[in-house]
């Protein structure tokens, strides 16, 4: 179905998906899981028009790229040269700059009762990044689970981040800061007041960043996460006063956890803590820091990764 239509002429498709407990809806406009209803209830932010979307949002339930999380300056080089990125979050380029995937309308490519795939070519320059990408996302359900998967392509040299910008609330409203959160992580990557990693691999054993024992939100550190975990196995997080669990698996080398402290109640329909992301990632700002896992991309290479989210009943 048609959900609306842009200022620019463009319409955004909305499809519906089913599996068992499970009912999504996916929109065309920023490949956006727009609902994710477990037993009926809807487990994330959502917004109900497209209007809401061009001026509420806060990347509720985009896929965000080129480079989702953020890198420092808004610049990087590779093959030794120098690329510029528009600055969209202080002296940071965040979630691909200021027009990026989550603002572009995708291409519904095939549709099933219990699948989507969309995709998108971005071109060479494109919001500064080098080669033209093309992307694809696959949202499926399968039982009890919702299994997200990537696949990227370039024609040049270029750097790539892709990850999914949900806030999950497992009670279906309130606030999350009641959920516990269990993260298999023996470090964290520490940031500085930009919220740019210093480089470091830091151990989470003795601090408020470690949820390898679980742990509620708003139990320490004010629920004032937004930092990226290094992953050694799954996540899960649990609603307790409704008995709801997700868990999450993943292909990727890290997971940015942020507690939703910056929600808007005045911009968006959502105050602080309204939901939680668990996005699944290589770490911010890799381009400029060789130590990480690199995300750089090169011709003939069909770099792939899956992340699934699962609610055990």
């Amino acid at each position: 179905m048609i959900f609306g239509t842009l200022p620019s002429g463009e319409s955004v498709e909305r499809h519906e998906l089913s599996s068992g407990r499970l009912r999504a809806a996916v929109l065309s406009y920023g490949a956006i899981l727009q609902t994710l209803e477990i037993d009926g209830v809807n487990v994330v932010l959502s917004l109900p028009t497209l209007a809401d979307y061009l001026t509420r949002s806060r990347y509720f339930g985009t896929v965000v790229g080129r480079y989702g999380n953020r890198i420092a300056g808004g610049r990087f080089t590779l093959d030794g040269v120098e690329y510029h990125l528009p600055l969209n979050n202080g002296p940071n380029s965040l979630h691909g700059g200021t027009e990026g995937f989550d603002s572009k309308v995708w291409e519904v490519r095939d549709v099933t009762g219990s699948a989507v795939t969309l995709a998108l070519t971005s071109p060479d320059g494109d919001q500064g990044y080098p080669g033209t990408l093309t992307a694809t996302v696959t949202y499926t359900l399968d039982g009890d689970a919702l299994r997200i998967d990537y696949t990227v392509e370039t024609d040049a040299p270029t750097v790539v981040n892709l990850t999914n910008h949900s806030y999950f609330n497992l009670a279906g409203g309130g606030d999350v800061l009641g959920h516990v959160v269990r993260i298999d992580a023996a470090r964290y990557l520490p940031v500085d007041d930009d919220k740019i990693p210093t480089g470091e691999l830091a151990p989470v054993e003795g601090t408020v960043f470690d949820f390898t024992t679980p742990h509620a939100v708003g139990e320490r550190f004010d629920g004032a996460y937004d930092h990226c975990f290094v992953l050694d196995g799954d996540m899960t997080v649990t609603d307790p006063a409704g008995g709801r669990t997700m868990e999450v698996t993943t292909t990727e080398p890290g997971v940015q956890f942020y507690a939703g402290g910056m929600l808007d109640g005045d911009a968006t329909p959502y105050g602080p803590h309204a939901g939680l992301c668990l996005e699944t990632q290589h770490f911010p700002d890799s381009p400029n820091q060789p130590e990480f896992p690199s995300t750089v991309l090169r011709p003939g290479e069909r770099r792939t990764s899956t992340t699934t989210y699962r609610f055990p009943g």
